[in-house]
């Protein structure tokens, strides 16, 4: 990791860090295994902070420094595993600039149903090729949904999308783990990293998980 990316990924910490205080978390910059709960002795996260029931593990990453996926699953699975707990993601370079710029316009229900189609038939011979495609039917299925709430996207970004249905108790903490471990692989993938993780399982619980969202969004009585 360079001097630059270092700094940039601190300095997004300590920003991170003054919002939570703001909003009432107490935050924990664990410097020593001993500032750690057991089931995370083994790991470094960036920060933790807990607010009432709810705890919230922090990492901060840049692109340059994502090469340690497998770190992040392992921890996002020992997180998954205690209840009250969620893995927050935050990137300190989103490029959501540079595609925003070729948009036309998000895909819309029908368009994304007849697309998931694809995505299963997909799955079945190339799966990290599936995922790929699946995650961005999700994207966009996220970004209707956060419209139907009348939630303000204020980044559109999928960890800022994922983060702000999940604190506004839209979608579930295990759909928001699943979704996570997706992005995940999803990254890895996208940016030329190799995973061991990807499986036909994990593309069809992805897709599975944007139909329910998806199938949401025309029942106003149905939660999320």
């Amino acid at each position: 990791m360079t001097t630059t990316t270092a700094q940039l990924e601190r300095e997004r910490l300590l920003k991170l860090a003054q919002e939570y205080r703001e909003k009432g978390y107490e935050v924990l910059l664990p410097e020593r295994p001993e500032d750690l709960p057991d089931f995370l002795k083994d790991y470094c996260p960036d920060m933790i902070v807990r607010r009432g029931t709810e705890a919230v593990v922090v990492e901060v990453k840049s692109l340059s420094s994502i090469a340690s996926a497998q770190y992040l699953r392992d921890l996002a699975q020992a997180v998954e595993n205690h209840p009250g707990w969620r893995l927050e993601l935050v990137m300190t370079n989103p490029d959501d600039v540079a595609y925003s710029v070729k948009a036309e316009g998000s895909l819309q229900e029908k368009e994304i149903e007849s697309r998931l189609q694809i995505a299963r038939e997909l799955t079945n011979q190339h799966p990290e090729s599936a995922i790929l495609y699946t995650w961005s039917l999700t994207e966009a299925t996220l970004r209707l949904v956060t419209k139907k709430e009348g939630l303000s996207l204020q980044k559109p970004d999928p960890l800022h999308l994922l983060k702000q249905l999940a604190t506004e108790g839209v979608i579930s903490k295990s759909d928001y783990q699943s979704l996570m471990n997706a992005l995940l692989i999803r990254n890895a993938i996208a940016h030329g990293f190799k995973t061991t993780q990807i499986t036909q399982s994990s593309v069809y619980e992805l897709i599975d998980i944007t139909e329910q969202l998806l199938n949401s969004l025309y029942n106003n009585d149905e939660p999320l």
